[in-house]
């Protein structure tokens, strides 16, 4: 365990000490409102931490936490009245000037971009169902909610246009850099309001329409062979794939999303690639987007005050985008004007659906664009996530192998929407890695009106964070949180195993009017890569347990040497 973090351990410990001091009891109006105890209640070595993420018991065993208590969130709506104030709430001091900001400076910091996760644990574990995190530079105030009650009354109570947190480095991107192209449509990433509301009816109906999903699976099957393929030619003398195979799943997320979004085969499958080739190109720009954007967003924001060599590679990485996205959508455009278009079982692609129906080439590309940025990075890390599991989980995998030899005798078959719809114990195993091991680490709101949560009173502004990473495996919200059971997915008559499982628990795609747009493509993309691969090849993992950490999603970190071995047909 490093200093760094025994630091930060240390720190918040002596800050949650302080939070435990008596303090008066919360007065409700009614005595019928009934209070619900802290979850802190257990001991650190039972909770999710040491089952789920083994990779942070040796700090949360290490830390010597004291039993923290605060103030519990009443299932009866409390008035804005007598709630307590804000300021009441706990977290972590900030210091003057510096404010919390300081935790991720260089060398006096306490922890860095990868500890991410690691913290939203350890503000549940010092400080309870709520913690404020202030003091921020640059931004809003952070509360960290950890009560799936009161995060379904968040979102059910949001109006027609919710405001997500943003990323304040695309945002500025958009309006202010490239206003010049974005304009009037910004697009639904970093968008809010009306403006918001408006790109996003133009565009979710064929996005989201099953009939059109339902016709990628022959096309989005043939890339995924095509990977599959070249898995098979980067096996080594001991069958593994090489160190970087990380690089070769964000290949394959690029080409299938250029297909969807850019309704073109880009190439990135192609062996040998040149440095300077397009494709490549593409690769690289896709591979750091994101991953630039975490070091924009959680740390200081010099960037906004004045251009940093991360602001001008997150900058050049968007224009190379926008340039792709142009030159592909232009290529679509010339195609339908010569009845060229590329008919998927004689019906018109995604993106001649949207182009057909808004006349709009500027909002293909804003479309395509937000596809990607989104799409990339979260379908790539995720595969990473679960195909570690499954290689590390040989029980688990034999089970989904079996399932997929019944519905599918010839692997040699097509896949279909109708086989996909069967395979129901790989779709479990895919909710399951999500809820343990959540790629996307939180899900959030900005609050656009004074709201009581937990008992308090929380001013309009803030930026709620709920964190999909903890409340997923809280006991009181799934039933035997910390064994990790696909069968909990499943229907009774699918062998369920009939566990409880909060519906807000875990939300991989988020809730309401703002979900990810793409989310049915990437259940598809996943859902046939599974298929193809597990029918055909066992996987096993034979080397140093991975860790976890947070580059902008969660997923492990290090060599993904999978050992691929063919099965009997």
């Amino acid at each position: 365990m490093n200093h760094t973090r025994q630091r930060l351990i240390r720190e918040l410990t002596v800050t949650a000490r302080a939070v435990t001091q008596p303090r008066p009891a919360l007065q409700l109006q009614s005595q019928r409102q009934q209070i619900r105890c802290s979850s802190t209640d257990r001991p650190i070595r039972h909770t999710h931490s040491t089952a789920s993420c083994p990779h942070m018991v040796e700090a949360l065993n290490d830390a010597d936490v004291p039993h923290t208590q605060t103030v519990p969130s009443a299932r009866n709506t409390i008035r804005l009245e007598d709630a307590r104030p804000y300021s009441e709430v706990p977290g972590p001091k900030p210091l003057p000037i510096l404010g919390n900001t300081w935790r991720v400076f260089p060398i006096i910091g306490q922890y860095k971009i990868s500890d991410v996760a690691m913290i939203s644990f350890l503000l549940h574990q010092h400080y309870g169902r709520i913690v404020r995190l202030g003091g921020l530079i640059g931004r809003p105030d952070l509360l960290f909610v950890y009560d799936c009650d009161e995060i379904e009354k968040v979102y059910r109570n949001e109006g027609p246009t919710p405001f997500r947190p943003s990323m304040p480095s695309l945002v500025k991107y958009k309006s202010e850099l490239r206003k010049d192209f974005f304009g009037d449509l910004p697009g639904v990433v970093g968008v809010h309001g009306e403006p918001w509301r408006e790109f996003r009816s133009r565009v979710q109906k064929p996005v989201l329409q099953l009939s059109t999903v339902r016709r990628y699976v022959s096309p989005l099957e043939q890339v995924t062979e095509e990977f599959i393929d070249r898995c098979q030619q980067l096996l080594d003398d001991r069958q593994e794939l090489p160190v970087d195979f990380d690089n070769e799943i964000h290949k394959w997320s690029l080409e299938c999303i250029g297909l969807v979004a850019l309704d073109t085969r880009l190439g990135c499958l192609e062996p040998n690639l040149d440095p300077k080739s397009e494709p490549q190109q593409i690769i690289n720009a896709a591979k750091y987007a994101l991953r630039n954007v975490a070091t924009l967003e959680l740390k200081a924001p010099y960037w906004r005050y004045f251009p940093t060599p991360v602001w001008y590679k997150y900058v050049s990485n968007m224009d190379y985008f926008v340039k792709i996205c142009m030159k592909y959508i232009k290529n679509a455009t010339q195609r339908m004007k010569f009845n060229e278009g590329r008919a998927l079982d004689g019906e018109p692609s995604l993106l001649e659906r949207v182009i057909k129906s808004e006349n709009d080439e500027k909002l293909a590309v804003v479309m395509a664009l937000d596809l990607i940025l989104v799409g990339i990075d979260t379908i790539s890390m995720a595969v990473c996530s679960i195909l570690y599991q499954l290689a590390t989980r040989p029980a688990e995998q034999q089970k989904m192998y079996e399932e997929l030899k019944r519905l599918i005798p010839d692997p040699k078959t097509p896949l279909t929407i109708q086989l996909l719809d069967q395979a129901h114990y790989l779709k479990a195993f895919i909710k399951e890695v999500l809820r343990v091991y959540s790629t996307v680490i939180g899900n959030g709101r900005t609050l656009q009106e004074d709201t009581v949560i937990c008992g308090y009173r929380i001013p309009k502004g803030v930026q709620c964070v709920f964190p999909n990473l903890v409340l997923g495996t809280m006991e009181e919200y799934v039933s035997d949180a910390q064994r990790f059971k696909p069968e909990r997915w499943l229907k009774p008559a699918q062998g369920g195993s009939g566990d409880h499982l909060h519906p807000f628990a875990s939300l991989p795609y988020g809730y309401g009017a703002r979900m990810c747009l793409g989310r049915r493509f990437a259940d598809l993309e996943m859902q046939i890569l599974l298929a193809k691969l597990i029918r055909s090849f066992k996987l096993e993992y034979h080397h140093k347990p991975l860790k976890y950490e947070v580059t902008f999603m969660y997923a492990p970190e290090g060599a993904l040497k999978f050992k691929m071995t063919p099965r009997e047909p």
